[in-house]
């Protein structure tokens, strides 16, 4: 049976795919232009069209994988509800405990990245945006009176720093700290930076 054409766009993004599936596996030191290539039973030269080096179509990968996780993190903050409920939605997802995936590629992501400048570029960027998206609505909860933060951008900070060691903790040693213990963490942590005396 002949293989359907895609445009540009669709090969792309069926190429940034199963080179993200091949990094959870492989890791992004072992992950060939040849495994995401054999992954989709096409050559490596229809892959290197598309990007030119391994560099490249890992940085690609990051990138695309990062738009997925910032455009569900911007639905739960956009929802029309309080801050403080769109904050909790936000940290329950992102938390190693909850319904974000892919904490073993970003693990990987972070790793690779203090040796690739193009990969340095998409994580730094991917952290950037989300710390920006929570400290925003820190603000508005601020200004709606619902709790305080002296400094919503250093909130976010403390914040994404602790969700990120509890995701490497849970994710390189499974059983190092109970899931339940983790979560707890993280909305006593959110609780602490609003100014709130505790879960509610």
């Amino acid at each position: 049976m002949a293989r359907v054409r895609l445009s540009v766009a669709e090969r792309r993004e069926e190429l940034l795919r199963a080179a993200i599936e091949q990094i959870q596996a492989r890791g992004v030191a072992a992950v060939r232009i040849a495994d995401v290539a054999s992954a989709l039973g096409v050559s490596n030269a229809l892959v290197l069209y598309h990007f030119s080096t391994k560099e490249k179509l890992v940085a690609a990968a990051f990138a695309y994988a990062a738009e997925d996780d910032l455009a569900h993190l911007r639905k739960l903050l956009g929802r029309r509800t309080s801050a403080l409920r769109r904050l909790r939605a936000a940290v329950r997802w992102y938390a190693p405990t909850g319904q974000a995936k892919g904490w073993r590629l970003w693990i990987e992501g972070w790793a690779a990245a203090l040796r690739e400048p193009a990969l340095r570029d998409v994580t730094k960027s991917l952290d950037q945006q989300w710390k920006a998206a929570i400290a925003e609505v820190i603000a508005e909860g601020v200004a709606a009176g619902e709790f305080r933060c002296p400094d919503p951008a250093a909130a976010a900070l403390r914040l994404t720093a602790l969700l990120d060691g509890l995701a490497v903790q849970l994710t390189s040693y499974p059983g190092a700290v109970p899931r339940a213990r983790a979560q707890e963490w993280a909305d006593e942590a959110l609780a602490r930076e609003l100014g709130l005396p505790g879960e509610r």
